[in-house]
């Protein structure tokens, strides 16, 4: 390997504290990276809301169709039984999305940003940006460090 792949340090506001270890960045790197995932499922949480909202709305044209088909006895089950109906137990889907966002969704929000205050001075992204660092070929255009650099 030549020396083409000289890292240089990350920008400041991605660089370790001072006295942080690799086991720290590695663990806040990894705690970064669920919260992400727990970002994800949260969306696919309320796709789940919105769809199953979409859903028990188009039930009312469904009825409709039926009733005007002559199929008042199907029509009339599925407004009984299907419209309005809860997805869990005494809830409908904003209700699981909004104690998910009140429950762990924010408690995971909370402890990992008081990790990263704690540990890394707030610094978001450092295990990341030490792997540009280390994989990027300064001075070849597409591996700037930033936009409008030329390093």
């Amino acid at each position: 390997m030549t020396d083409q792949h000289v890292s240089r340090e990350p920008d400041e506001a991605h660089r370790r504290p001072p006295g942080v270890g690799d086991d720290i960045v590695e663990a806040l790197g990894l705690f970064s990276e669920a919260l992400e995932k727990i970002h994800r499922a949260r969306g696919h949480l309320y796709a789940f809301h919105q769809l199953t909202g979409g859903a028990d709305g188009a039930l009312d044209r469904v009825a409709e169709l039926l009733r005007g088909a002559g199929h008042d006895e199907l029509a009339e089950r599925i407004e009984r039984d299907l419209i309005g109906m809860n997805v869990l137990e005494g809830r409908w889907t904003f209700q699981i999305v909004e104690e998910y966002d009140a429950g762990y969704y924010a408690a995971f929000q909370r402890l990992e940003a008081e990790a990263r205050e704690r540990l890394m001075d707030g610094r978001t992204h450092v295990y990341e940006a030490e792997m540009k660092a280390r994989r990027r070929t300064p001075g070849l255009a597409g591996h700037e460090w930033a936009p409008d650099t030329a390093d």
